[in-house]
């Protein structure tokens, strides 16, 4: 077993040597950086001694945001100097899940400021696995006796099929976790099956189904009036709990079919969209969507179903966006952007085609349509005896397929576009994920190595945007737009601006500001250092056929 020092008390050591043998163990500092894990743990995670350490506890959790919400209600009763036991989720190195139960106990100072912490947690993923398995081939939610998510979408699809008038209603409680872990182990069981009681009650024959922890589906031919009335219901009707009563609240989307939707996925989609319109204005509330958020989310299903032939078609274009080098006062780069223009929908922008993209598996084919035509773009300014940069953007998805590399070199290849003319711009949630994965890190190197250089786009954004730098072959930051819009309004921005540019040449890193606009944002950009900017003031998007070749 690879060893890492656990300097606590006696009593936390003695009580880590007892457990070593059964229970995965780890310990973090006082602000959840992992100090040390037990080899049971990594065993279970897939991490190494090595790459754990330092880490923080919210890396061992999927981005889900029940689980980051979870690791922050654990977070938070740690501060408060107590004990925090339950069922948690956690994503192993490669990404995939595994389920433990978890003692987390605080070692506090004194002055009550938290200095360590210790978890203990037992494997139960085999445990839930099978219930799972069981649930799946049952159709049925074991702990409530409800439909489970699979028997929902056959009952849904009947429904369709028969041409049955419906409304598919999405319901969750409205804070859930936090409820839980204020209260005993039995709560939840409790908790969750005493509303769905209330629930069959009030719906009466309707079909239930349990499709997550605190999240349920009613299919009904109640009007709205009556749906919204559950929230009432739930008002007169508390939960006793330990004889205490729990008054619940519920946000939820209702969806009908067919007037607003006319597939099982369809109303799913919709309908979570809805209750998270509500959870977004405070909870409490169940409603429909609104018109305005109909319109966008049935633009998204219609580029989701029409991308697969666009990319058959070749319907996709690609536009391109000039960075003006200060030094030199001339463009040096352009940064090519995915354009899409279709009869019916207009046009479809990078920002929604992408994530559109990742989720239908489409990106990496977007992606290599995209390189190929910028390479090409850079490779005839080559050839014409001009030296211009071309730019890139990375997606997470693309760089986790282990052929990343290789299909990025046979683009280079095929156009006869030289590497160093290449910049792969990318984001800290790309670069969260490549941190973790030896095997981004190992392809950027090795592309970097041929010549590519990297960027890190939205500089400042995020939390650990510094730390990036240590440890991933970037050449360039692109300061975040969010700050140039408010660069002239608020002083706080231009010292905190001007500190990166400062910062970012004592790395030696090329430093880009996007999103300028103005005369005024420039001027004050130039003055503060920055080496190039991009934006609407320096030229929108064009197609290549519109920029001349000099």
């Amino acid at each position: 077993m690879n060893t890492i020092n656990f300097p606590e008390t006696k009593e936390q050591t003695s009580l880590v040597n007892s457990l070593d043998k059964f229970q995965l163990v780890t310990h973090t500092d006082s602000e959840g950086l992992i100090t040390y894990a037990n080899q049971n743990y990594l065993t279970i995670s897939g991490w190494t001694p090595k790459r754990i350490i330092g880490k923080s506890i919210w890396q061992m959790f999927s981005d889900d945001p029940k689980n980051q919400q979870t690791v922050n209600s654990i977070w938070d009763c740690l501060l408060s100097g107590k004990s925090w036991s339950g069922k948690v989720e956690k994503m192993t190195r490669g990404g995939e899940p595994f389920y433990v139960n978890t003692l987390a106990v605080p070692a506090m100072s004194e002055d009550g400021e938290l200095q360590s912490t210790l978890f203990v947690e037992l494997d139960i993923t085999e445990d839930i696995r099978l219930q799972e398995k069981l649930s799946e081939i049952a159709f049925i939610d074991i702990e409530t006796g409800l439909m489970s998510r699979h028997k929902l979408e056959q009952v849904v699809n009947e429904s369709i099929k028969l041409g049955q008038h419906f409304s598919f209603v999405y319901l969750t409680i409205d804070h859930y976790f936090s409820m839980k872990e204020q209260q005993s182990p039995e709560f939840e069981t409790e908790l969750i099956q005493e509303f769905t009681n209330r629930l069959k009650r009030y719906f009466q024959d309707s079909p239930v189904a349990r499709i997550d922890t605190n999240s349920f589906v009613v299919l009904t031919a109640f009007g709205d009036w009556y749906i919204q009335g559950l929230y009432d219901f739930l008002k007169q009707q508390p939960i006793y709990l330990s004889h205490n009563a729990q008054t619940l609240s519920v946000s939820g989307g209702i969806v009908r079919y067919p007037e607003d939707q006319q597939t099982y996925m369809q109303l799913y989609k919709v309908a979570i969209t809805a209750a998270d319109d509500v959870i977004s204005q405070g909870g409490g509330r169940i409603a429909s969507l609104s018109a305005e958020s109909h319109k966008i989310l049935n633009r998204r299903l219609e580029i989701d179903r029409k991308m697969y032939t666009a990319l058959d078609r070749n319907t996709l274009q690609v536009a391109y966006q000039p960075q003006l080098d200060i030094k030199s006062n001339s463009i040096n780069c352009y940064e090519a952007l995915v354009r899409w223009e279709d009869e019916e929908l207009g046009v479809i922008s990078p920002d929604e085609l992408i994530p559109i993209a990742e989720e239908n598996g489409l990106i990496e084919e977007v992606g290599a349509f995209v390189a190929e035509e910028a390479m090409t773009f850079a490779t005839k300014w080559h050839r014409a005896g001009t030296e211009m940069n071309i730019s890139i953007n990375s997606s997470i998805r693309e760089s986790l397929n282990p052929q990343w590399k290789n299909r990025l070199l046979s683009i280079l290849n095929e156009t006869g576009c030289p590497a160093n003319k290449v910049s792969l711009e990318f984001t800290e949630k790309f670069a969260l994920k490549a941190e973790e994965e030896q095997s981004v890190i190992t392809q950027m190197s090795e592309l970097q190595s041929l010549g590519l250089q990297f960027t890190l786009d939205d500089f400042g954004s995020g939390y650990a945007s510094l730390r990036y730098l240590q440890h991933l072959p970037i050449t360039s930051i692109k300061f975040d737009r969010v700050f140039i819009d408010t660069l002239l309004s608020n002083s706080k921005t231009q010292k905190l601006i001007e500190g990166m540019i400062q910062f970012s040449k004592t790395m030696n890193l090329y430093t880009i500001a996007e999103g300028v606009r103005n005369e005024q944002q420039f001027e004050l950009l130039k003055e503060m250092g920055i080496d190039a900017v991009q934006g609407h003031f320096i030229g929108k998007p064009v197609p290549a056929e519109q920029i001349e070749i000099k």
